[in-house]
């Protein structure tokens, strides 16, 4: 049964400032879960309506649907709920191909863009401070379980590019070179995408060295650009298919 410190502790996490505080996070949903049992996550309890074989006593709490509707996250609650810990910052690979996001705001994006790092093989996604925080519910959700392979780390991400030897820093743009013939046959560097409103701040931009553009095939050619996540897309797909060619 769920106590009301325990209900008061979970709600409290749909919070950005509790989730720091308590260094802890929610994961709704047993296939989601399972991904972060297995993973280097640290479980610190779970709420489930049916008990989880491997799992100590200890750290687990079976519940009523009523119950879990009262924590859970979601208009649709599942029928388990896991608390994790978070884990320790960890070291950049800068050797391989890196994603920066400047300013990404909204969590279906993010939690999108951490599942296409996932599939595209890219294992670190930097995120500036203003980017949505990758624990936040619905982040944690849209990304499937892909959170558990994808390093993420917050960072001041002007100061990172002009400190570090990572090079090219390719930027995503209205305007700049087609990304079906730019020269981007490269196991490294960094992919930078900008804001869903704004793109990529001035700032930023000045320590862009290759600006690249996704065209348009459309005849009437009216749509202002593509959602954030949906050019990620395409561009890591370009990325490993002109690696893999060569």
């Amino acid at each position: 049964m769920l106590s009301k410190s325990r209900i008061t502790l979970i709600t409290s996490l749909k919070q950005k400032k509790y989730r720091f505080q308590h260094q802890l996070f929610v994961v709704e949903g047993i296939k989601t879960i399972k991904e972060f049992l297995n993973s280097p996550y640290e479980l610190e309890h779970l709420y489930a309506m049916n008990r989880f074989e491997g799992i100590s006593e200890s750290i687990q709490t079976i519940v009523s649907e009523v119950e879990l509707k009262k924590v859970s996250f979601f208009k649709n609650s599942n029928s388990a709920l896991a608390i994790f810990k978070m884990k320790p910052v960890q070291e950049i690979d800068e050797s391989k191909l890196l994603v920066g996001l400047d300013n990404v705001r909204d969590p279906g994006n993010l939690g999108t863009i951490i599942r296409l790092c996932d599939w595209f093989g890219v294992t670190d996604l930097i995120c500036n401070s203003e980017t949505v925080d990758c624990y936040n519910p619905k982040v944690v959700q849209a990304t499937m379980g892909s959170l558990t392979r994808v390093n993420i780390t917050y960072l001041n991400l002007e100061k990172f590019l002009s400190e570090k030897e990572v090079k090219p820093v390719f930027g995503t743009f209205m305007e700049g070179d087609d990304l079906y013939s730019a020269d981007m046959n490269t196991t490294s560097g960094i992919v930078v995408l900008g804001n869903e409103a704004n793109g990529i701040s001035e700032e930023i931009e000045k320590l862009v060295t290759q600006k690249i553009t996704i065209p348009k095939f459309g005849s009437v050619q009216k749509t202002e650009s593509l959602n954030v996540a949906m050019a990620t897309a395409v561009i890591l797909s370009e990325f490993k298919r002109k690696t893999i060619v060569q």
